[in-house]
């Protein structure tokens, strides 16, 4: 009996799957089996898992099989080995919405317009400042979802917006919610799944309703591999939304061929302004960081490379000994730990790379900006980091410092965007 149920429990996770077969225990007899990559003319090998090609004899192993090099840490597929899948079935109907927020009337002509997306099967781009609550735009849309029985996967680029996205989420909806990235805890089937972009590639015709929120950031941005994830993950006939305060010149020409609807929103939630930077000489670094901190304002501050982040921090630390000072990067082992202490104000300044540049909300908090004009902050990377200010209606102001040696295209083009679509959301300059 004990066998049976894990075979259950198992067949029930295969669903919408698609997984390497080694990766899985039992295979029922009711798999669908897929070739692993498939033989192209002349030299050319392509995966099915990913959608990625190659010279076959560039992944040649020692044995007479090729594999993907381009999704190996989601498990290797090899050319002598199956893919695994089990066609999605509906969930019990539920209506989980339960969050008690209103909408503006701004969000509210959105929140149609995704509700008709999901109506009409269709794919829809929502172009909407930092701040203006895309996620509860998009409420209603997944509970439209939810309330037939379907099967919603809301993918985003970056750990941290997922985990973001998953605390409000399990706070708004009486669903569980699967929470999908390399270092989280175990798939479990659910009809909502927050998930990287990344974790796509292991849904087959899974979603009703696919939203990728940052649709700009990366890697996501233009990644044919990860463009093919979402294709495959989504249901022949199903509702994909492109969430994004910063469009792409992909996007962009989908909209203007017709293949992609846009719908767009240039004012906050709470009716304020964006912020916009300004732009100093680096040498005014820390005197206005003498003046930030008699603010008693908490301080996020963007470096551009991680080795120089880490030894930023630490000298100062030691020129500003009374602050407490944490810094955090993709490679940082307890970042989570640290973006939450610093939400607690336990941390009083912050020192990250772009890793924290869109997708979380730290109340009141100010902004600075070092070496502004280095290559890794580009014009879509400054405007999100400047979205970070000025997100909580306890204050809608708050500063936004770009320190720099030399002003750069990006930065003229970050406070370009920032002053227009203040402009386009009725404010004057």
């Amino acid at each position: 009996m004990e066998n049976f149920s894990v075979y259950i429990s198992m067949r029930e996770n295969l669903l919408g799957r698609c997984l390497p077969d080694y990766q899985v225990d039992e295979i029922p007899e009711d798999t669908v089996r897929i070739e692993g990559m498939t033989f192209l003319a002349g030299q050319q090998i392509v995966c099915n898992h990913c959608g990625s090609q190659f010279d076959k004899r560039t992944v040649k192993l020692q044995i007479e099989a090729y594999y993907c090099p381009a999704c190996l840490n989601m498990g290797r597929v090899r050319s002598d080995q199956r893919l695994i899948s089990l066609p999605q079935e509906s969930f019990e109907p539920c209506d989980a919405l339960v969050w008690q927020g209103k909408l503006t009337k701004y969000q509210a002509a959105i929140s149609e317009k995704l509700i008709e997306a999901v109506a009409q099967k269709s794919q829809i781009l929502v172009h909407a400042v930092t701040g203006a609550g895309k996620t509860e735009m998009m409420y209603a849309a997944v509970n439209e979802v939810l309330k037939v029985g379907g099967s919603v996967c809301i993918a985003t680029p970056r750990i941290d917006v997922c985990i973001e996205l998953h605390k409000r989420m399990t706070r708004d909806f009486t669903v569980a919610i699967a929470l999908l990235h390399g270092e989280g805890d175990p798939y479990f089937r659910t009809p909502l799944v927050i998930a990287t972009t990344h974790q796509l590639i292991r849904f087959r015709e899974a979603f009703d309703l696919l939203i990728i929120d940052e649709v700009d950031a990366f890697p996501f941005r233009d990644n044919e591999m990860l463009y093919f994830a979402a294709k495959h993950a989504r249901k022949p006939d199903s509702t994909l939304i492109y969430l994004t305060a910063t469009s792409t010149d992909n996007l962009d020409k989908q909209v203007k061929s017709g293949q992609l609807q846009k719908v767009s929103l240039a004012r906050r939630f709470h009716g304020n302004p964006l912020i916009v930077p300004k732009l100093l000489w680096q040498k005014k670094f820390k005197s206005e960081l003498k003046k930030q901190r008699l603010t008693g304002f908490p301080l996020l501050i963007f470096a551009p490379e991680i080795d120089f982040g880490q030894q930023f921090a630490e000298s100062l630390q030691i020129d500003f000994p009374d602050e407490k000072i944490g810094f955090v990067a993709s490679t940082t082992e307890n970042r989570l730990e640290l973006v939450e202490q610093f939400r607690a104000q336990e941390l009083t300044i912050l020192i990250s790379t772009t890793i924290l540049e869109r997708g979380v909300t730290f109340p009141k908090v100010d902004v600075f900006v070092y070496n502004s004009g280095h290559f890794n902050f580009t014009n879509s990377a400054l405007v999100q980091i400047a979205g970070r200010v000025g997100r909580s209606p306890d204050r809608p102001t708050g500063l936004v410092y770009f320190f720099h040696l030399g002003r750069s295209k990006a930065m003229i083009r970050a406070v370009r965007e920032i002053k227009e679509m203040n402009k386009l959301g009725g404010f004057k300059p």
